[in-house]
């Protein structure tokens, strides 16, 4: 027989299969205690005593959902119970969840932050421009060399307003000319073309002293009208203004950025560079290294394979332009050195052979033959006149230098591959190279 207080229970109520009667919920016992089938009857769990056996209690309200009067008595007995069984009581619930939702409030503010800051900083990058200082810190007011080599800042270098002004040389002051190499090819016409050898050439009577400083094609600097550009792209650029625009533009970006007053220009193509150096019968160069370039591009934009041993060698025009133009076996920096030693074997050739005084007696005639690769603001006889001065200048009186890698920062801008002038050793170089008064 069962227990005293064991409770008989009943069957659930089933229908039978496929049949559309409603299902009946299950039934307890007629004497069944009301927490008998509750969700915490444990088994081997004691059951509480019938309602017959309890003292009489005032009625309690019903909790809503629960289907029955649960007393404060009752309450203190369901805790005694869980605890006997392991379980936590309720409040041990609420601390437990409320644990949770601040453990994920915080984690997912901290996700949210890092997100943020990542998205900022990507924007950053993407966006910011490169870090570039304006013109004003080599010339400008509070420059390092603002007002005068020796640091006034009272009105810029050249000066209140004077850096966009190009005054033509009056034949006794300083004369600094920019010479510019034209990617222009034979057949090609118009002016609007990247100048991709530009050289800053200063002579100054009053110390009889010449100055020369190569500028790489890629440096990035601020372009009157047009902003931060590649300085081989000024030329191009005013030429589309109109006639005349280009050496005007690439004269006042020099100047600008430079602090220096630039008088004239000289732009030769390659036709004429090779004209030039044939015509003197070539020139003596030293190859300090051995030179292979497989990619050198031709006059019709193929490739003319271009190599040349270490070691002494006499170079007519269209070698030297090669040794001059090769790139692809070294760099833009390289390449200006080249340019230069290319410069200073005109000069060596022609004074060696004594040949000023014929080539003035065939100017006019060697004019006419150069004249169609070359643009230049300078007249015949001005020419003749520098060319008669240059002659009697000492070798150790000419100081040449290239803006090489100590004083650019290599950078990538919007997918170019620019430098940006390190401002602070460009003044110093300046110095250097033109004297402390070249801003004069």
């Amino acid at each position: 027989m069962p227990a005293e207080n064991t409770v008989p229970t009943q069957p659930h109520n089933k229908p039978a299969p496929n049949s559309d009667a409603p299902l009946v919920p299950p039934t307890k016992a007629p004497n069944a205690p009301p927490y008998a089938g509750h969700w915490y009857s444990l088994p081997g769990q004691q059951i509480p005593p019938t309602e017959s056996a309890r003292p009489a209690i005032a009625p309690t309200l019903p909790i809503p959902g629960r289907g029955h009067p649960r007393t404060a008595r009752d309450r203190v007995r369901r805790r005694k119970v869980r605890r006997e069984m392991g379980a936590p009581d309720d409040w041990a619930w609420v601390i437990i969840a409320a644990a949770l939702l601040g453990t994920t409030v915080l984690m997912s503010m901290i996700v949210f932050f890092l997100l943020q800051t990542t998205r900022s900083s990507s924007s950053t990058v993407a966006t910011a421009g490169p870090p570039i200082e304006p013109t004003s810190v080599i010339y400008g007011p509070g420059g390092i060399l603002a007002g005068t080599a020796s640091g006034d800042s009272s009105g810029g270098m050249l000066g209140n307003g004077e850096s966009m002004v190009i005054k033509p040389w009056d034949g006794k002051e300083r004369f600094t000319v920019l010479v510019m190499g034209l990617d222009r090819r034979p057949g090609e016409f118009g002016a609007s073309m990247r100048t991709d050898t530009i050289i800053l050439i200063s002579l100054d009577p009053r110390t009889n002293h010449v100055g020369i400083l190569s500028i790489p094609r890629d440096l990035f600097v601020d372009i009157p009208g047009y902003g931060l550009q590649r300085i081989n792209t000024a030329y191009g650029s005013g030429e589309l203004e109109g006639p005349g625009g280009g050496p005007r533009l690439a004269m006042q970006t020099v100047q600008y950025n430079f602090g220096i007053r630039v008088n004239e220009y000289v732009v030769v193509d390659f036709n004429a560079f090779i004209k030039l150096i044939d015509l003197i019968g070539g020139v003596n160069i030293e190859v300090p290294y051995d030179i292979y370039d497989p990619l050198y591009p031709d006059m019709n934009y193929g490739y003319d394979p271009f190599s040349i041993s270490a070691g002494w060698h006499l170079m007519d025009g269209a070698t030297a332009l090669k040794y001059a133009r090769s790139r692809h076996s070294s760099d833009d920096i390289d390449r200006s050195r080249r340019q230069q030693q290319v410069i200073f074997a005109i000069r060596d050739k022609v004074l060696a052979y004594d040949m000023i005084p014929k080539l003035a007696v065939q100017a006019p005639q060697i004019w006419a033959e150069l004249k169609e690769g070359i643009e230049t603001g300078l007249t015949l006889e001005q020419i003749l006149q520098l060319a008669w001065w240059v002659k009697d200048i000492p070798a150790e009186n000419y100081t040449n230098a290239v803006l090489g890698w100590e004083y650019v920062i290599p950078w990538n801008y919007e997918g170019m591959d620019i430098l940006i002038p390190d401002r602070n050793k460009i003044g110093p170089l300046m110095v250097e190279v033109f004297g402390p008064d070249y801003n004069q």
